[in-house]
């Protein structure tokens, strides 16, 4: 047992035990350099039986979640073997256990337990989207944190398995007995993306009732008949999702998520209702058809007013100082028109620009930061569904050159803007359909050529310096300083704006900083280096904002930040140079 202030790897420092299962210790521990809490899992090599198995499995783990990015996931940060233990090192999650909330506190409200569904489909649909998509296994209360802002986070992945479309059947049965999937152990064939939609209906239906599947009468009963007044829709989607015959449930997460917003559509009084109204409706509807051949005289009429609604809706969004009224302003514009890409990158804009007054208090300049919130706002805005069951994204796609110029502006945005720093795994997706895209007056081909560039880098990111079976790199920190330099001389040469060219000094200059070890270990000179920097300096030092330009104040902030870090760079590389490189590792 690790002892408090005990010193991890020579920088994780223990404060105490989280928890303890059978085979593994949690602890929590704290990085003293940059005051940052973690939570370290270990498993020890005595006692437990098997170990080779466990160790796989923990490696299993770490790597899936190593190159999964998502607000509902806890980050790997660090993998630690010692001679008699394996650790991993992940982000602390603050919060409760779903579990431990029921038992406390009982049944959970309907409405939650449906807010809570809906996260785990978002989180699910993301799993499933990757390739090959990767299948949880163990989706139960107890592996469900709950955190104060109301966000969920989905933790221990230990079961999960990646789909193999030419596999008839799992190798290992496993997952938890009460939530699991018949296919998880009655070899009904191998689990896939709706076997996770199995579990997660057991566990709303746990949520929502307070009785576990795992105790008697171990059947999913209807949940009315636990509590009358639960919605007989939301009763159909559970009953839905709990289908032994895995093609009897629902296909996949989404179409799940959009049953759960809906829920109440699915209630029979509702139905009802409906009946009565399309009784009224149809008697209107033989009216309509003689006025409905008018229509056609006024559809020019019709389309210009839509347009100048549209118009009007984008005044009203720039006009506001509240950001949830200006963000509602857009949303309608995109529902009114979805094709039309004008409200999408005015959003993008305005998250980029406007909306980062809070950023203030955490940074030197508030602009160009794009949050979280944001980033959520936008892709709830893409997936709503339209008529046909159609995504505004669907919708914008048949404009194809409008969704590639506006596939730019965001996977841009996400490779420097998100969060500050960037996410490169997720900007993949867009700088993807940008790269592919033809040249026109809404994407030039400069602009082409720079997200197949950028797009490059984000496609092999998080498999920089990892080994391959045979002992290989997959891809060094060679090719991923070419590639900045490339980026960087790119932007130099073709770049209408300052700004472009400072986001690329950025990212060179910030890994410098972080990752000069790793470029010394690939076999970069410290002349190479250095000869970088000196240019950025030299560039930096002639370099003339154009005070008339809208980003200009932006533009000058982020100058002067990159002078104030060029002394910080030249000394990691002094650093690095002289044998000191454990400190920037």
């Amino acid at each position: 047992m690790r002892k408090a202030g005990e010193l991890i790897a020579g920088r994780y420092k223990i404060l105490k035990k989280l928890g303890e299962g059978g085979m593994s210790v949690v602890y929590l521990a704290v990085n003293e350099k940059v005051n940052k809490h973690w939570a370290i899992k270990e498993v020890k090599k005595e006692g437990v039986e098997n170990f080779e198995v466990v160790h796989q499995r923990l490696l299993a783990e770490a790597e899936i979640l190593t190159r999964l990015h998502h607000p509902n996931l806890p980050d790997i940060v660090d993998i630690i073997e010692e001679e008699e233990s394996f650790l991993l090192v992940m982000d602390y999650i603050e919060g409760r256990e779903l579990e431990s909330i029921v038992q406390q506190y009982g049944p959970q409200e309907q409405e939650k337990v449906i807010k809570w569904g809906q996260q785990l489909c978002d989180l699910l649909s993301y799993l499933h989207s990757q390739n090959p998509p990767i299948i949880y296994r163990d989706m139960k209360p107890s592996n469900i944190i709950l955190q104060e802002d109301g966000k969920i986070v989905l933790i221990d992945f230990g079961t999960a398995r990646e789909l193999k479309e030419s596999q008839t059947e799992d190798t290992i049965c496993l997952g938890t007995s009460g939530y699991a999937a018949p296919e998880q152990y009655e070899g009904y064939g191998q689990t896939d993306m709706r076997t996770d939609i199995y579990c997660l209906g057991v566990t709303l239906y746990y949520l929502l009732t307070g009785h576990n599947p795992v105790c008697k009468p171990y059947e999913i009963y209807p949940i009315r008949y636990w509590n009358a007044n639960l919605s007989s829709g939301l009763e159909s989607i559970i009953l839905k999702c709990t289908r032994k015959n895995p093609s009897k449930r629902y296909q996949s997460c989404e179409e799940l998520r959009q049953a759960l917003f809906h829920y109440y559509e699915l209630d029979v009084e509702y139905q009802k209702s409906q009946k009565m109204q399309k009784g009224i409706l149809f008697c209107f509807s033989i009216l309509a058809i003689a006025f409905g051949l008018l229509g056609v005289a006024f559809y020019k009429e019709e389309k210009e007013f839509v347009n100048r609604i549209y118009e009007d809706y984008l005044y009203e969004a720039q006009s506001q100082t509240e950001k949830e009224q200006c963000w509602a302003y857009y949303q309608a514009a995109i529902m009114l028109n979805p094709q039309n890409s004008k409200a999408y990158k005015e959003l993008l804009e305005t998250f980029l620009w406007r909306d980062n007054e809070e950023q203030e208090q955490v940074q030197d300049y508030s602009v160009c930061f794009f949050s979280e919130e944001e980033e959520a706002f936008i892709r709830k805005i893409l997936r709503a569904e339209r008529r046909g069951k159609k995504t505004n994204e669907d919708y914008l796609k048949l404009r194809k050159r409008e969704y590639e110029s506006f596939a730019y502006d965001l996977g841009v945005a996400y490779f420097y803007s998100y969060n500050g720093i960037g996410n490169k795994a997720v900007a993949e997706k867009w700088l993807k359909i940008a790269g592919e895209g033809r040249p026109s007056k809404k994407l030039q081909k400069y602009k082409i050529k720079k997200a197949q560039k950028l797009w490059k880098i984000a496609s092999y990111y998080e498999q920089l310096g990892m080994y391959h079976q045979g002992g290989d790199v997959g891809i060094s920190y060679r090719d991923y300083w070419e590639d900045l330099i490339e980026i960087v001389n790119y932007e130099k040469k073709n770049s209408e704006y300052s700004q472009d060219l400072l986001f690329s000094y950025k990212e060179l200059l910030s890994q410098i900083i972080v990752s000069v070890s790793k470029f010394v270990k690939a076999g970069i000179s410290k002349a190479e280096i250095q000869k970088q920097l000196k240019e950025i300096e030299e560039v930096l030092d002639q370099m003339k904002i154009e005070k008339s330009s809208a980003n200009a104040l932006y533009e000058e902030e982020i100058k002067r930040i990159l002078c104030e870090n060029l002394p910080a760079a030249y000394q990691s590389i002094e650093a690095a140079f002289e044998g000191e490189v454990g400190e920037y590792e």
